[in-house]
């Protein structure tokens, strides 16, 4: 696996605060609200603009109450669960991003099919990881900042999820960053992770969305803003992949010495 981008240098990152980007956006906005996609349905963009799209199957693993549902369920525009209940199977969901590259000025239309499966599912069923592991383009590893033990398990879910699946992208979520001030993860064991699995670590609140005007309603474009670092690190680790893969960039990996 080439070594992770650096952040920013694949993908415009506040391109989508911009008029042009707003305008993009557009597409999965319905009257400020995010528009909900099923694995067949794509954005409707208008006639004269032409996007091509990229497709992606992510699998979000975790221990169970980490937040993988509700971190999928913030990617995608739909309410957070309040109370945490076991996911009982596979769960799929389809989130749409427009993002612009840096190289070529050019918008591409990224898909992300998001895996989420519950720990129980995954002891029961033998069938299930395989299935969530297949053609897998990503994985997404999730701890608590409130779960010591979730961090510490960190090591044994990338071994035993993508162990074997080295050209796999590999990504960690810290979630409930909002519970900062009771962290049972600090800032110096972060940085130790990073430097010992040269990964990106990124990190998003748990917080319920803004709302629109009527109170009840989640505002889509504050909750856009909330996670467009996500989507935007998605792509760009993604997105470089593939182009390493396909020759187009070089292979850091290949070219250092020894």
């Amino acid at each position: 696996m080439a070594r992770p981008p650096v952040p920013g240098s694949v993908v415009v990152p506040n391109w989508h605060e911009s008029a042009e980007g707003k305008e993009y956006l557009g597409c999965i906005l319905r009257k400020n609200r995010r528009r909900v996609f099923g694995l067949l349905e794509r954005p409707v963009l208008p006639p004269p603009v032409s996007i091509d799209t990229a497709s992606y199957k992510i699998f979000v693993s975790g221990k169970s109450g980490v937040g993988k549902t509700a971190l999928v369920a913030k990617l995608a525009g739909l309410e957070v669960p309040v109370l945490h209940h076991e996911t009982p199977g596979i769960q799929t969901t389809v989130v749409f991003w427009p993002a612009k590259l840096q190289a070529s000025d050019r918008v591409v239309m990224f898909r992300f099919e998001f895996w989420d499966c519950g720990e129980s599912a995954l002891k029961k069923f033998d069938h299930m990881l395989p299935a969530c592991k297949e053609n897998t383009d990503a994985f997404l590893f999730l701890f608590s900042f409130t779960d010591r033990a979730s961090f510490e398990d960190l090591p044994g879910q990338l071994a035993r999820i993508a162990g074997e699946a080295p050209g796999v992208i590999r990504m960690v979520i810290g979630s409930k960053f909002d519970q900062y001030m009771h962290t049972d993860v600090p800032e110096r064991d972060l940085i130790a992770f990073r430097q010992a699995w040269e990964l990106p670590l990124l990190r998003v609140k748990s917080v319920p969305g803004r709302r629109l005007a009527d109170g009840r309603t989640l505002d889509g474009r504050a909750g856009l803003a909330d996670i467009a670092h996500i989507l935007n690190g998605l792509a760009e680790q993604l997105w470089h992949q593939d182009q390493v893969a396909a020759g187009l960039l070089p292979n850091p990996l290949e070219s250092a010495p020894g």
